[in-house]
């Protein structure tokens, strides 16, 4: 069982009597991929926000993802279907933890909005520090100038400085595997925030374990999930991505997120 501040536990008995939603951090290329973004097409899915364009750095001084040097009708014919059934498709923009050029990220929101006509952007590897909040400050800002009314993620994979709650429409406060999940811990300052605010994102689940993910969410506040068997297979620069393709429990996942939507 996770540990909790007393705020926290105060929230958490409040949000898990509330509805979960599904994020989808980003499949493997839909040419590679095309029985996972196919799945996610079907209506009634309980989906909050996918990520287009996402991949694992290949080194530690690379960048991930983003929207390619032109149009790729495979990732259009991904976003167009979920567009339509009324799911955010977000654009994947790596900050290299706050080190990725300014001009670089914008120019990659302008093609994933010309391309794609993504709702939104997911800001991967972001500064979770008090040092790296003026630029991201900056980055939010210019998105939403690019697209009024964006929905931004902030994709930190930890526990954040509280700063970052007003710049983004949603924080991703852990992105990591079951076994640490499962100890982790809300700092007091989220008690602040609905659910709706918080994303958790975690792999290597288990199916016997896959209840007791969902409660620790919920008792940490987070109101959007990403739960998976998959695992990266001890991290490391030779990692799978465990994000790249759906959970082998797929249904069971959507049946005790949104009931009557799983066949």
């Amino acid at each position: 069982m996770s540990h909790l501040t007393s705020p926290g536990h105060r929230r958490g008995v409040a949000a898990r009597k509330a509805p979960l939603r599904l994020a989808v951090p980003g499949f493997a290329h839909p040419l590679v991929a095309p029985a996972e973004w196919g799945g996610l097409q079907r209506a009634g899915l309980p989906l909050d926000w996918v990520v287009l364009g996402a991949a694992a750095p290949t080194g530690p001084d690379s960048f991930a993802g983003g929207p390619g040097g032109r149009q790729d009708p495979y990732w259009l014919s991904a976003a167009v279907p979920l567009r339509s059934n009324g799911v955010r498709v977000l654009g994947h923009l790596d900050t290299g933890h706050g080190a990725r050029p300014f001009g670089e990220l914008l120019s990659d929101a302008q093609r994933f909005l010309n391309w794609y006509r993504v709702d939104g952007f997911a800001l991967g590897r972001c500064p979770a520090d008090a040092a790296g909040l003026p630029c991201t400050r900056r980055l939010t800002g210019a998105l939403r100038t690019l697209l009024p009314g964006a929905h931004v993620v902030l994709m930190h994979g930890t526990h954040a400085c509280e700063g970052y709650a007003a710049l983004a429409d949603q924080l991703v406060t852990y992105a990591g595997p079951w076994s640490g999940y499962r100890w982790s811990q809300a700092p007091a300052w989220t008690a602040g925030h609905p659910p709706e605010r918080f994303c958790h994102l975690v792999h290597g689940v288990p199916l016997t374990h896959l209840d007791e993910a969902l409660r620790i969410a919920r008792w940490q506040g987070a109101g959007t999930v990403y739960v998976t068997d998959r695992t990266d297979h001890g991290g490391g620069r030779g990692a799978l991505d465990p994000w790249e393709c759906m959970p082998g429990y797929w249904d069971d996942l959507v049946s005790r997120i949104g009931p009557g939507v799983s066949e």
